[in-house]
Order: C-alpha cells, then sequence, then structure tokens
C-alpha cells in the first residue's frame, strides 16, 4: 500500500497563523495518523519568527520527538542570521529548493502556510 505523505511549508511570519493554525495542524496530522509522513518545512520569515520565540520552539521539539522530519531553508535562515539558532534546536537546515521541488515530482501532497 502506498504511504500518504504530507509535507507543510510553513512561510508566514505571524504568531496567530502559526499557533491557531500551522502548528496544531501539523501536529495532528502525525498524532491522528491523518498521514503516513509528516514534513515540516519552515521558510522565510517563519525562520525569524521561530528563532525568536520560545513557545514555538518547544512546539518543534515535539515535532521530531514526534517524528515529524523537521527542515529549514538555509538561504532564508541565513538572511535573517538565524542558521545556527534552527539548528541548535534539532532542524535540519539545507537549501531547500531541490528538496521541496522533488517532494512535488514524487507526488507528495504539499501544502504552504
Amino acid at each position: 500500500m502506498e504511504k500518504d505523505n504530507l509535507t507543510v511549508v510553513w512561510t508566514s511570519g505571524d504568531i496567530e497563523v502559526a499557533k491557531k493554525m500551522v502548528f496544531m495542524y501539523v501536529f495532528n496530522a502525525k498524532k491522528h495518523e491523518w498521514f503516513d509522513n509528516v514534513n515540516f518545512i519552515i521558510w522565510g520569515p517563519s525562520s525569524k519568527l521561530l528563532s525568536e520565540n520560545e513557545i514555538l520552539q518547544e512546539k518543534v521539539k515535539r515535532f521530531i520527538e514526534t517524528g515529524i522530519k523537521v527542515e529549514a531553508c538555509k538561504a532564508c535562515s541565513d538572511e535573517y542570521g538565524v542558521s545556527n539558532k534552527l539548528k541548535d534546536l534539532g532542524i535540519d537546515v539545507k537549501y531547500m529548493g531541490k528538496p521541496l521541488s522533488d517532494y512535488l515530482k514524487n507526488d507528495m501532497k504539499v501544502i504552504t502556510f
């Protein structure tokens, strides 16, 4: 049986979007097994927000503990000067253009917030 795979690309720097939608959905998608595999990509302004917000940082650590693959766009996090902070949280910080393109080519479900 083919696995259901989801990638969520989080780009918004809005704290309310993060707390009241994105983080709730990502965690529950894994917890309730709505998808077999859940990837979470931090891209753009969200990398700055995450680097500054301890509540979101704790949620990302919980994502990782739950088996959610967490990645961040290195080009974006470098722009904000937060790459090392994200790495310290256990996030796989790398250039994401090619990996995201591969996800799309492999018919993975991808949504962006």
